[in-house]
This record gives C-alpha cells, sequence and structure tokens, in this order.
C-alpha cells in the first residue's frame, strides 16, 4: 500500500513550518541547529518524494539526499562544536545574551 503523492509534501511543509517555528522562537543555540537540521530533512523528504517519475525512480535526486546528508553531517557537527566553544567561552548559549556582549 502505498500513499499518495501529495502526503509527503504536507508533511514536509509542516516537519519545514516547525523547523521555522523554532528558528524564531528559540533562544538556544543548540536548539536552533536542531530546527535548521528539521529543516534540511524537510526539504529531503521532498527530493526523495518527486523522484517517481512515470518511467521509474529517478536515482539521481537519491544520491543527491544522500550527498547533501554527508556534507549535512559533517556542517552540524562544525557548528556543534562552535557551540561548545561558546559555551566554554563565554558560559552560555543563549543568542540574546551573545549579541549583548558583541557592543
Amino acid at each position: 500500500m502505498t500513499l499518495p503523492l501529495y502526503y509527503y509534501p504536507t508533511v514536509a511543509g509542516l516537519i519545514f513550518a516547525i523547523g521555522i517555528y523554532c528558528l524564531a522562537t528559540k533562544k538556544s543555540i543548540v536548539k536552533q541547529i536542531i530546527a535548521i537540521e528539521l529543516m534540511v530533512n524537510a526539504a529531503h523528504l521532498n527530493f526523495i518524494a518527486f523522484a517517481l517519475t512515470p518511467e521509474g525512480i529517478d536515482p539521481y535526486s537519491h544520491s543527491f539526499v544522500i550527498l547533501s546528508l554527508a556534507v549535512g553531517a559533517a556542517i552540524i557537527s562544525v557548528a556543534i562544536l562552535l557551540a561548545v566553544q561558546i559555551y566554554r567561552t563565554y558560559g552560555a548559549l543563549d543568542v540574546t545574551l551573545l549579541r549583548r556582549l558583541r557592543k
């Protein structure tokens, strides 16, 4: 049993909206990193959902998503490393507090 195609963009849009909401409302750097990862995964879901063509499944979109997952994992690991260094230096992960330190 397969789901209709319009379910996947609906779920991806919901996941993307949750990511945007978390990015806009959460003040912790770690929570913002997780929100960005949610948004990227929603885009991956759309790529995989629309990979189905009348001729079959398009392997290029699958390879693009796998490559994007690998690059995204490296980027997220660097972002978490930067968050740890910020916490060690300033003792806080709150974005509003860190903005005040800049002035």
